[in-house]
This record gives structure tokens, sequence and C-alpha cells, in this order.
């Protein structure tokens, strides 16, 4: 059985954390016939700017340099202080031009939201729940707004969709359950755009197989880092096995994987996938984009 104080420590290093706050790509995809072009930018880890329908959204923010804070206690390779690697480019750089921002959750690598002073305090912002909404506005911005179904925005829809932070066995323990926390997928729609669906951090589940079979997304954005805990089987987040997955699902969009080669416990690396991808055939649509690399649908 596992010592509850491994299991304690995990569950106050996540909370604390969210309190705080190219190489070998496959060929470029093409855009959908008859539709707009959207712009990806993939930031580092789950940071990503998007240009969609006209408007520019900047997804889970996490700005902070090399090293600055710990790695998260009771996972793979805690000893690594995060993030692994510096930013590609300019904090400056890295929110030019941002309509909005959206937050999927609020753990450490996904909002640093107290050190972004860059962010103008009035931007609009979206988050998943209200818990969220509340933490955000207490680090003084104005303009949050909780995600719902259908949510418009300046002629974009952003849509929530569901997932699991996590296996069943770890939300059985309650204490790691309030760690894990909540995490939430988005999908942008606008006429004549492809729709872009980002899971977000979340293992496949049920949910997520009905995104894609409700949205029939021409993007998908996988977190594909296989992030892992001590003492846990399985991931908190999707792996390569799960590219694959959704490479069979959705023989029509073009797929995304990030996440990786950024935060300590991610025990998958782009090389590896990128030769996992090889080795499944899937270089026709699968994207493993290096910071900074842009990349256009």
């Amino acid at each position: 059985m596992r010592p509850m104080t491994t299991i304690r420590a995990i569950a106050i290093s996540l909370a604390l954390g969210a309190a705080s706050l190219s190489a070998h790509a496959a060929p470029q995809a093409t855009s959908t016939a008859g539709t707009a072009s959207v712009q990806m930018q993939h930031i580092r880890n789950a940071t990503t700017k998007i240009d969609y329908a006209g408007k520019t959204f900047l997804v889970d923010p996490f700005l902070a340099k090399k090293g600055a804070h710990p790695g998260f206690e009771g996972t793979f390779r805690s000893h690594l202080r995060n993030p692994t690697v510096e930013l590609p480019m300019s904090v400056e750089d890295v929110v030019k031009g941002v309509d909005a921002v959206i937050v999927t959750h609020t753990h450490l690598d996904h909002w640093d939201g107290d050190k972004h002073q860059q962010l103008p305090k009035g931007s609009p912002l979206f988050v998943q729940n209200e818990a969220d909404a509340k933490m955000i506005r207490a680090q003084g911005f104005t303009d949050v707004r909780v995600l719902g179904e259908n949510t418009e925005f300046e002629g974009v829809r952003v849509t929530k969709t569901g997932g699991q932070h996590g296996t069943d066995e770890m939300y059985a323990n309650r204490q790691l359950a309030e760690g894990l926390g909540a995490a939430m997928g988005v999908v942008f729609q606008a006429p004549n755009s492809p729709t872009v669906y980002l899971a977000g951090d979340t293992i496949w589940r049920s949910e997520v197989e009905q995104s894609l079979a409700k949205f029939k997304p021409d993007v998908i954005v996988l977190n594909a880092g296989e992030a892992r805990m001590l003492g846990f089987v399985g991931s908190i987040i999707m792996s390569k096995d799960d590219v694959l997955r959704a490479y069979r699902a959705a023989p029509n969009a073009a797929i995304v994987a990030v996440h990786m080669d950024a935060i300590n416990h991610m025990a998958l690396s782009r090389k590896d996938l990128l030769e996992y991808v090889e080795q499944n055939g899937m270089q026709d649509r699968v994207r493993v984009p290096a910071d900074g690399e842009i990349l256009k649908f």
C-alpha cells in the first residue's frame, strides 16, 4: 500500500502549483478546401497561440523562465526544476496581438497568472469554472468569463469539452483528486474555418470520443507528454498510444502533439514520439512541433 504521506505530497504539490501562480516534423498539412486557414504557433509545453477567424487566442500561458519553479513533488523526475527549457521567444512577443486568453485549468504549468505582468489586466480571459475565475480575478484580471457550450467571442464559437486529468485509480483517492482537479478541452468553430479541438489535460476517455464524434474536428491538439506520478500506473495526460487512437478515430483530421520536453514529469519526449509516428506510418497527418514552430491548416 502506498504511504499516505506520498499521496499527500503529490496533492499538495499540484495544489501549490495551481495557486502560485521543428524537429523532424511531418509534411505541412494543407488547408481544408473552401475554408480560411488557421495558424497555430506552439510556444512551449501547452502554451499555444492560435490565429483563428481573424482573432488571436493565447491558450494556457506559462511564461516563466527556465528553472523558476521546483519540480512537482511526487512525480516522475521531480528533482528537475520547471520549466526545463526557456521560452523560444520573448514574453512580449508571446503576448503581442492577443485578443483573448484561454486557461484550461490553473495548474502552474498552464497558468502562472500572478507573474503575467505583460498581459493586460482587462484582457478577455476564459476559464472552465467559477473556482478558476475567482482565483484569476484575485490576481487582478477584470474580464474573466466562464466558458460554456457555444460561447461566442467576436464571431468565433468557443466550446468547453470534458475529460479527466488522470486515471480512475488516481481520482479514487480524495486528496489526489483534489490536487489533480478538473481540466477542460476547447473547440473553436467559425464559418468557413476548420474546426479545431484542443483536448487539454486529459487521458483518453469517452468524453474525448464524444467530442470527436460531435464536432468532427479538422485539427486535433493533444497534450501527449505522458506525465507520470510516482506510485501509480498510467499517466495524467495522453501518451503516444493515444496519438495512434486519435489518428484512427479521426481519419480526416490533422493531429498536433504537444506538452513534451518542458516539464519534469513528462515521460514521453518529442524524439520518442516522432519515432513512434514513423513506426506506425502516421507521418501524413501527425505533427510534433518544436517550440516556436508555426503550423498552418
